[in-house]
């Protein structure tokens, strides 16, 4: 019952925005401070309250939501199993970035692959790869990290466009954190006006990894840890307020 209302809620909004909403290409984008007033709007009071009106919005509390959880807990099946439910609900709603899959061979996990929203993959980590390229890989544990190719295709889905509605990232991780662009990709996604939703781990031996921690004390984070109990609770609210950062950005 709560998911039709929010669905209907959803349609709405979409509805009205096609019909006609402030055109935001008017703005200038700067990587350190959101969204600035630009100076080919002539109504410069008018540029400047939007422009701390973004700033206040990408620093909202639920503008950033961080599930975490034990590792095999079902994050990655949580996110998208909200990504299914938004667009079955509303195929209009326009949703960008990426999710982690597991590769397996006869039962056995051998790797990770990087798996956009549209459906494309690329290998992300392997215990397989044994080229001569993969020496000089970064391995955390039994794993080679392949970060050209998670670059090629992750770095991309995180550009900020105007009619994203919705960024998906899991994870934001060891793995992915061994490339030098994608925090700072995040971030730029943080900075924006677009409600996020990512995966974290939980801290190893009670110490977070840097780029995790500064995720987990962003001021707009909300965070559900998820257990085996709680994961359709969590579910329910994760995807209100959802709908509700999306009918609002």
């Amino acid at each position: 019952m709560m998911i039709g209302k929010m669905k209907r809620k959803l349609e709405r909004v979409l509805m009205l925005r096609t019909k006609g909403s402030p055109n935001f290409a008017q703005f200038g984008q700067n990587s350190s401070s959101g969204y600035l007033g630009s100076g080919e709007v002539g109504d410069v009071e008018y540029v400047t309250k939007k422009a701390r009106q973004r700033m206040a919005l990408a620093a909202a509390p639920g503008k950033c939501i961080l599930v975490t959880g034990p590792p095999g807990v079902g994050k990655t099946t949580l996110i998208t199993r909200l990504f299914d439910t938004l667009k079955a609900s509303s195929p209009n709603v326009n949703i960008q970035g990426f999710y982690t899959r597991e590769i397996r061979e006869r039962s056995e996990r051998v790797g990770f692959e990087v798996v956009t929203l549209d459906g494309r993959t690329a290998p992300l980590a392997s215990t397989t790869t044994s080229g001569p390229e993969s020496l000089r890989w970064p391995t955390v544990g039994k794993y080679k990290v392949d970060v050209a190719s998670f670059e090629s295709l992750a770095l991309p889905e995180l550009q900020v466009r105007e009619d994203t509605d919705l960024f998906i990232i899991d994870e934001v991780g060891r793995m992915e954190l061994y490339s030098s662009s994608f925090f700072p990709a995040v971030l730029n996604v943080l900075e924006s006006h677009i409600p996020v939703l990512a995966s974290i781990p939980i801290p190893k031996f009670g110490r977070d990894i840097p780029g995790v921690a500064r995720l987990r004390n962003h001021p707009g984070a909300t965070i559900f840890t998820l257990s085996q109990s709680n994961r359709d609770a969590v579910k329910e609210e994760v995807y209100s307020i959802l709908v509700d950062k999306i009918s609002k950005h």
